[in-house]
């Protein structure tokens, strides 16, 4: 039987929850920052696991109590799409993580942490506009879509760079390989954030 407060409340578990999976999603791509940054780069994945188990956990909590509210702050959809845009994240960070400790020592050489603090920089700009979002602050979300689109970009350029690195003739076959291999999935999982940043500016847009 559902209450009162559940059927005609507000609908602020819905930006608690939110909150809590954007904190996962941060809490994921910092803890990979780290692990690139540490000189051994021994990968322990509990972090990362236990982020994915947390962020699933959420997704549950949001679907059960769509299901259960009567009214919720902003469209049932954008809620929905906003967790799955979130949920993504520590997903595509725990796949990099899972598939970089399998070839920890055919990729000592590589400095991946400049790019996994893009990565945590744009979780960090993900995590404001999801705690921003109750405010539907039109110029406070613009500036940060801004910010996470500058990231974007710089991930690009960087991108870019790492092809040039990868043609350079100094890698052998292997190398190139992987290279372009584990970016592609640090590419991805900014194109996350950016992702989750565009649905939140979308419903910031929709209903300011």
């Amino acid at each position: 039987m559902f209450s009162l407060q559940t059927i005609f409340g507000s609908g602020k578990q819905f930006y608690a929850l939110l909150n809590e999976a954007a904190d996962g999603a941060y809490d994921a791509a910092q803890a990979l920052h780290q692990m690139m940054k540490a000189t051994d780069r021994q990968p322990a994945l509990d972090a990362f696991k236990l982020a994915r188990q947390r962020e699933r956990a959420v997704s549950d909590k949001i679907g059960k109590a769509l299901v259960e509210s009567f009214i919720t702050p902003i469209e049932r959809e954008d809620i929905e799409s906003l967790g799955s845009a979130l949920y993504k994240i520590p997903k595509q960070i725990e796949k990099f993580a899972d598939r970089y400790s399998l070839a920890t020592r055919h990729l000592e050489s590589i400095d991946f942490a400049p790019r996994a603090a893009m990565l945590q920089q744009a979780a960090e700009v993900v995590r404001d506009m999801v705690r921003e979002l109750p405010r539907l602050d039109i110029d406070r979300m613009t500036a940060l879509n801004e910010k996470l689109r500058a990231i974007e970009n710089e991930a690009d350029r960087l991108m870019l760079e790492l092809y040039r690195d990868i043609y350079s003739g100094r890698l052998d076959a292997q190398q190139m390989f992987l290279l372009k291999e584990f970016f592609e999935i640090l590419e991805k999982a900014i194109d996350r954030c950016r992702e989750a940043g565009v649905v939140v500016y979308q419903i910031v847009l929709k209903n300011s």
